[in-house]
Order: structure tokens, then C-alpha cells, then sequence
């Protein structure tokens, strides 16, 4: 997989953090805006990359490319992801895959007509821990309640409360909390479960984006609960519950750093707060890790089918946080 990267911010920074332990993975190129040429051109010397554009069209021609990393903010990711795939180039979008389903969905029909691979970088599908949570899922009984909570308040909203409105906080460039974090939990909940049957978004609104929220998912036999915010700070904090017990993920959906699992026919210290036995099967691999090695692997043993049940989660994804954007009267630009 010979790889052109579109975007230099923080998401690539912490990339280069793995990429070179990625086998069959090699970085061609780097592509960013002029402005960005200098720090592009150091990121090249720094990862060993032969080349730096300032121009995707012109990146897009590169012949030892044959993979595009778009990184870049989320109301471009359907734009450059489509230039890519219409030049016929595998693509490897960052979360969120697109501003609404709509978007989505086109990008899925024309991977399917152009016979390309189309991946979704969002580490919560395919973080070690996750898959072995995803495992285990019987062993918790019928499952109730599904109860998520990420909340990081942004230095951002500091800005954002004076009058500047940056992209995290812009309508006009598909951002806000639900965007940002609660698409991890959103991500995490169709993982494991799949669509749920209603969906319904209470947020907190300022200048027409939401700062946080509460997202509700009625999957039938159990409930989910999704907690985000960047207005405001709690401790992190996952727990999926059924009838024989429960899974406690202490760290957000991105990450999965560990888990404990505590059984109701158990002593009542296991069930207490401080209770239980981590386990964590991460192997201490930087949380991207494990996707980028799999998205290798589809690309290499021609596995489609894999590639459109992760496709599957993205497009069910999207088609919940457009509709919860809906419920709670967030529109961006790319929905008019």
C-alpha cells in the first residue's frame, strides 16, 4: 500500500507516531495548502516521505501512489475522498467519514463502481480490545443498557465564547460534539450492535452548533445512552449492561485501554466500584495501529467483503448522526 497523505494537522502527527511500523505499508507523499508548504516539506525530511504537494489534483497524478490518506477537516472529507476515488486511487478517510449520509453514500456507490477500496480510520472498530468486548458479548445475559459518556472540554470553546469561531465550533465545516465525539460512541454501538430502531438528539446549541449532548438509541430489547460534550468535563466513562453483568471501558471509544467485566452472580467486591480484573489485549500498540494493518491486509488479499461490512457500519453511522443533527436542529453546509 503506497500511500499519499492529504492533510498535515494533528491527526498526521500522531500517524507518523506508527506508520513505520506498519508492514507493507510505504508513505510516497504529503499534500497540504501553500501556507503549509514549509511544515509539509520538515514533515517529509522527519518520516522520509520523497515528495510534498501543495496541489491535490497534481498529488492525485502520482503514479507510485496508489492509496489516499484524507486527514483533513471534516467538511472536506467527501470532496477530496471522491477527487481520489474518480482518479482511481484507493482511499483511507478519517472520522467522521462524511458531513451527512447522503455524502456517504455516494462515496460507497462509487467505490463499488470503480471496483476501489474505501475505508472509514476510525481505531474504535478495530482496537483489540473492542473486537475481544464484541467476543464476550454473550456471556452478559440479555443486554439492557448501553451507557456512554465521553466529555473533553475544548480550549477551543474558550475561543469559541469570545466570539471566534473556529472549525470545531463551525456549522459551515461539519463540526461540533456529536462530530467530534459522540460519533466514537456512535462508531462503538453499531459495532457491536448494528442500527438501532429510533434515534433521538437533545443539545446544548450555540450559534447553531452543538457544544454537547445527550443521544438516545432504542435498539428494542435494550436502551443506549450517548453522553458528549466539549463545552464541559467528566470523568470517561463506557458501560454495556445485561442480565448476568456487565463491561466497565474506563477510557474513551477511540482508545479502549482496558476493561473490566463484572458477572452479577459474583461476590459483592467484584461488583463494587474499585472491583474486578482489568484485562486489556492493546499489546501497548499506539490505538491507529491495528486499523491501518488491517486496512493493508483488505487491500492485499482483495478482501471485499470485509472492506463493505465496515462500510456498512460507516454508512449506518452516518445515517444516525444525520438524523440526530435533524432532531436537534443542526444543519451544516453541506445539508443544504
Amino acid at each position: 500500500m503506497n500511500v499519499g497523505i492529504i492533510g498535515a494537522g494533528a491527526i498526521i502527527s500522531n500517524f507518523f507516531q506508527f506508520a513505520s511500523e506498519v508492514k507493507g505499508m510505504s508513505l510516497k507523499a504529503i499534500c497540504a495548502t501553500p501556507t503549509e508548504e514549509a511544515k509539509i516539506l520538515e514533515m517529509c525530511k522527519e518520516n522520509n516521505i520523497p515528495s510534498a504537494y501543495t496541489d491535490v489534483d497534481v498529488m492525485l497524478k502520482d503514479e507510485t501512489i496508489d492509496t489516499v490518506y484524507v486527514a483533513v477537516p471534516n467538511h472536506l472529507h467527501y470532496l477530496f475522498c471522491k477527487k481520489a476515488l474518480e482518479s482511481g486511487k484507493h482511499v483511507i478517510c478519517e472520522k467522521p467519514f462524511t458531513s451527512n449520509y447522503k455524502e456517504a453514500l455516494e462515496l460507497v456507490e462509487l467505490t463499488k463502481a470503480k471496483n476501489l477500496f474505501l475505508f472509514e480510520a476510525v481505531s474504535t472498530r478495530y482496537i483489540p480490545n473492542a473486537l475481544k468486548i464484541k467476543e464476550m458479548l454473550p456471556q452478559l445475559g440479555n443486554i439492557k443498557i448501553l451507557s456512554m459518556s465521553y466529555s473533553q472540554y475544548s480550549s477551543r470553546y474558550d475561543a469559541f465564547k469570545a466570539g471566534e469561531v473556529l472549525p470545531a465550533f463551525n456549522p459551515d465545516m461539519s463540526g461540533g460534539a456529536l462530530m467530534d465525539l459522540n460519533i466514537y460512541n456512535i462508531n462503538f454501538a453499531v459495532t457491536l450492535f448494528g442500527a438501532p430502531k429510533h434515534i433521538n438528539y437533545e443539545a446544548n446549541i450555540e450559534r447553531g452548533i452543538d457544544t454537547s449532548g445527550v443521544l438516545t438509541l432504542d435498539y428494542g430489547s435494550f436502551k443506549c445512552v450517548s453522553v458528549a460534550a466539549k463545552d464541559c468535563k467528566a470523568p470517561i466513562s463506557t458501560s454495556i449492561q445485561g442480565d448476568e453483568g456487565c463491561i466497565v471501558i474506563p477510557s474513551s471509544l477511540n482508545v479502549i485501554s482496558n476493561y473490566k467485566v463484572l458477572m452479577n452472580k459474583t461476590d459483592a467486591k467484584q461488583m463494587s466500584a474499585d472491583g474486578g480484573e482489568e484485562v486489556d489485549y492493546n499489546e501497548g500498540k499506539h490505538r491507529m495501529y491495528p486499523e491501518f494493518v488491517e486496512f493493508v491486509r483488505m487491500i492485499k488479499e482483495n478482501d471485499i467483503k470485509k472492506m463493505h461490512e465496515m462500510l456498512e457500519i460507516s454508512l449506518i453511522t452516518m445515517q444516525i448522526q444525520t438524523e440526530a443533527r435533524k432532531s436537534a436542529g443542526v444543519v451544516f453546509a453541506a445539508d443544504k
